[in-house]
């Protein structure tokens, strides 16, 4: 019924940039509230940033200062940009739905960060 699609990760060097695009499309009126999660081998898939309907943005500490989402509503696009990456952020992101995730979850898109 939704199928979210992110792009635009790659390999980067530690204190690099890299943007990232989630395209959502299927059965929705609009984008609302979403966030962006991630993923790194053996571990849990944590929410690193979101942003309300209204625009508002949180961050989980590690990425506080970092990283910033917004969105495009009449694009039904979100974005993460990410600055001086760090090892620790290498995992495959994905997007969603912030609360009330959707069931399904994109394919991600792989960010590695080297030392």
């Amino acid at each position: 019924q939704v199928q979210l699609v992110e792009s635009g990760g790659g390999l980067v060097q530690a204190g690099g940039s890299l943007r990232l695009s989630c395209a959502v499309s299927g059965s929705i009126i609009s984008i609302n509230a979403m966030g962006w999660y991630r993923q790194a081998p053996g571990k849990q898939r944590e929410l690193v940033a979101a942003i309300t309907s209204g625009g508002i943005a949180n961050y989980v500490d590690s990425v506080k200062g970092r990283f910033t989402i917004s969105k495009n509503n009449a694009k039904n696009l979100v974005y993460l940009q990410m600055n001086s990456l760090k090892p620790e952020d290498t995992a495959v992101y994905y997007c969603n739905r912030r609360p009330r995730e959707y069931d399904y979850w994109g394919q991600g898109t792989q960010v590695t960060v080297s030392s």
